[in-house]
């Protein structure tokens, strides 16, 4: 089954957040918004906006005030992907070429600082403080995540717990605070919108444990990028941290450079897969989603709460 039919009743604002992204990476200058589109293009899961709009559902829903607080998460999402591609010199993102290979590392950056201050303007439309406020400080840690990605690369001596606090920082935390602000912008009660901050961490968390795993299992047509390319930066994912168990894989691992090739990345790839380490990151995905799957135990039951059910089981179960 796609996603996307686990939600389809939202359909129709859902198809009003895309035309409103389109409405906000417009520019005065044709560049910024040639960029910004080529991005937005490329298409995406939207999983943020719709755990915005899902969220929302558990207070006074109004689609003209919640998508913007959809928006902005979306557009946050898209402005660190532009980044990510410049820190990462990548090429591909969902199988077209990155705004850095389209135009430059300038304009990259630049286009990803506009849609990162387009992202904060839609916010401003959600007039509780409290919103800014966890808004301000997941921008905090999220470039936290960023740097401590850089000064991680290529380092094989960091734990598991440099692992956890990077890809919370990432990835959980704007999933988190997507279902926590639908919640407050639709006036939901605190008790609500906390467990669905809790619910949204833990399937951030085995979000970005399952991306990483695929990374070494999937294919480029699949990922839309070079399978690998976790490894090839340098990025130490959970799956690789398991496989430096084995003293051999380890050798094989810290040899990986940016400069090597194709089929020296391939024959660390199939090492690691010759190990236990695809499999014990599976399990700890699966123990995040299952605290997820506890925090939902504690909401309502409606439509919605097993919508939120449906979507975190086929985070944890996704191919691609």
């Amino acid at each position: 089954m796609k996603l996307n039919r686990l939600y389809s009743f939202l359909k129709a604002d859902i198809e009003e957040i895309e035309k409103e992204l389109e409405v906000a990476i417009q520019s005065d200058s044709s560049l910024l918004q040639e960029a910004s589109l080529h991005l937005l293009q490329a298409g995406g899961k939207r999983i943020r906006p719709v755990f915005v709009l899902l969220s929302a559902k558990y207070g006074d829903y109004d689609i003209n005030v919640v998508k913007h607080a959809a928006v902005s998460l979306e557009l946050m999402h898209m402005a660190s992907l532009v980044h990510d591609d410049v820190i990462d010199d990548a090429e591909l993102r969902r199988g077209k070429p990155t705004i850095k290979a389209q135009w430059d590392n300038r304009v990259a950056m630049y286009t990803g600082d506009y849609i990162f201050a387009r992202a904060l303007e839609y916010m401003t439309h959600i007039r509780v403080p409290e919103a800014h406020r966890i808004l301000s400080h997941t921008l905090v840690e999220l470039c936290k995540g960023e740097i401590a990605q850089i000064q991680d690369k290529y380092r094989y001596d960091q734990h598991l717990r440099d692992y956890l606090l990077r890809i919370k920082r990432k990835t959980a935390l704007l999933i988190a605070v997507s279902c926590q602000l639908g919640a407050i912008s639709s006036g939901a009660p605190e008790e609500v919108h906390k467990r669905l901050f809790n619910f949204g961490y833990n399937v951030g968390m085995s979000y970005q444990i399952i991306d990483d795993i695929l990374d070494l299992t999937s294919t480029e047509e699949e990922l839309g990028k070079p399978a690998g390319s976790d490894l090839w930066q340098g990025n130490i994912t959970l799956p690789v941290l398991y496989a430096m168990d084995d003293p051999e894989v380890k050798e094989k691992i810290i040899r990986v450079r940016e400069e090597s090739s194709l089929g020296e990345i391939q024959a660390v790839i199939e090492a690691i897969r010759g190990t236990d380490a695809i499999e014990r990151s599976y399990a700890l995905s699966k123990r995040y989603l299952d605290r997820a799957l506890e925090d939902l135990d504690h909401l309502p039951a409606n439509k919605v709460k097993r919508t939120l059910k449906n979507i975190a089981n086929y985070i944890g179960k996704r191919k691609y």
